[in-house]
């Protein structure tokens, strides 16, 4: 374990210094891509259009933690498996279906039909989350997580820092999640790894003010890959006895605690109000806390204090809480409840200045 462990540090100190790297040429030489305000009408927090090009380094370092992986861990004779050859074809769809959304603003219709078509692949090829008996069940609830985490992630990239620091909370979670479960061998395990080098770099251009935004290259790819880390290591983690139902559902649940409040409550609002949910706006968890007076690099902080707390919570699960109770849930429910209530509270205060 302390053998691959290592390797992977030195791999994420490489892959660091290799997204730093790209991010700086990307900002020297791509001026314009996935520019589309001129002529539309702003539905970002900011008023100024910069490079939407963090996708492209995230898509590149991912490609790049698959093809290192047998070379830098001394793996041989192996070949990549089904599942892992089905989220690289479901994570390459997602990521030019969002370059593509960048370049022409794509129909909604057209990027609902490509994620779900993605968790087609992903369900296909091994990935898909088990916990009713039934499979239509799991595959129905597969397709229902992976399109709304593609449309959260989407959703929540509003603001400078918000989504690049909750996605690396994430990802940092899963990285806990699959440390206690003894899965360092696995490819995902670099791919992590990968993700977190590469959001930490980005983040280092995307915190508020911003050099460049993700777009919908870097949403729709982080949307898809979390949503298939999640599947795998969060839904159905690899643990000893058997699991309750209620805690497969904490745990991705809070993981995700931000997006899912925000998609939550942006919709019931626009559908109140007779909109679809899925067209832009300035009505987001976020923009009602700039409009408390809460400056715009505090309001990324509170976003990335209530995912570490999730953070901290699904660290005591896994590590502390060995026989789960209705208690457990109650708690845990209860904390998300409190979250998006307060949350929710503040968006109809401030329903006049959106």
């Amino acid at each position: 374990m302390e053998y691959f462990l290592n390797k992977h540090i030195l791999f994420f100190a490489g892959a660091i210094i290799f997204a730093f790297f790209i991010n700086n040429i990307l900002l020297k030489f791509v001026k314009t891509l996935g520019v589309r305000t001129q002529g539309e009408p702003l539905v970002r927090w900011s008023e100024e259009a910069k490079p939407s090009i963090g996708g492209l380094t995230f898509y590149i370092v991912f490609l790049l933690s698959i093809t290192l992986h047998p070379f830098i861990f001394s793996y041989h004779n192996e070949a990549f498996d089904f599942k892992t050859t089905g989220m690289i074809g479901a994570v390459s769809l997602g990521f030019l279906m969002g370059l593509a959304d960048d370049a022409y603003n794509t129909r909604p219709i057209l990027k609902f039909s490509i994620q779900v078509v993605c968790s087609i692949i992903l369900i296909y090829s091994g990935t898909y989350i088990q916990l009713f008996e039934s499979p239509i069940l799991n595959y129905a609830l597969t397709i229902f997580w992976v399109v709304g985490l593609m449309n959260s992630i989407n959703m929540l990239d509003n603001m400078d820092g918000i989504t690049s620091s909750v996605s690396l909370v994430i990802t940092f979670i899963i990285l806990t999640v699959m440390l206690t479960t003894n899965t360092a061998t696995d490819i995902s395990f670099t791919v992590v790894f990968g993700l977190i080098a590469a959001l930490l770099v980005f983040l280092y251009f995307n915190w508020n003010p911003a050099k460049m935004y993700m777009g919908d290259t870097g949403s729709q790819f982080l949307g898809i890959v979390l949503a298939a880390l999640s599947i795998n290591y969060l839904w159905n983690p690899t643990s000893q006895g058997e699991l309750s139902t209620s805690r497969q559902f904490v745990i991705p649940i809070l993981a995700f605690i931000v997006p899912i409040i925000d998609t939550i409550t942006v919709s019931i609002k626009r559908i109140s109000k007779g909109k679809s949910p899925f067209v832009g706006g300035k009505d987001h968890t976020t923009h009602h806390l700039s409009y408390l007076g809460i400056s715009e690099k505090n309001v990324a902080v509170i976003m990335l204090l209530i995912s570490i707390v999730s953070l901290v919570m699904i660290y005591l699960i896994i590590n502390y809480i060995k026989e789960w109770s209705h208690l457990y849930t109650l708690i845990f429910s209860t904390y998300f409840l409190i979250v998006f209530i307060v949350l929710f509270r503040i968006a109809n205060k401030n329903t006049d200045k959106q």
